[in-house]
């Protein structure tokens, strides 16, 4: 399965609507959606999204920085 992740910033005034629609034209079927600082750990749908992802899933992000 393809599973897609999108995060903003607390301090930004965006959505995740650029990402999550980039997510979807890359084929995921199940999005997980954080609005945290990328340096923070506590990111609930990541840790969801991690807890969720199996042997042969593929995690695709808008960029690589909206994951780390």
């Amino acid at each position: 399965m393809i599973l897609g992740y999108a995060r903003v910033s607390k301090s930004d005034e965006q959505d995740t609507l650029t990402q999550v629609k980039a997510l979807k034209k890359a084929g995921a079927k199940k999005l997980f959606e954080d609005k945290a600082s990328g340096g923070r750990w506590d990111r609930p749908a990541l840790h969801r999204m991690l807890d969720e992802c199996r042997e042969g899933d593929i995690v695709v992000v808008w960029k690589l920085d909206r994951l780390s």
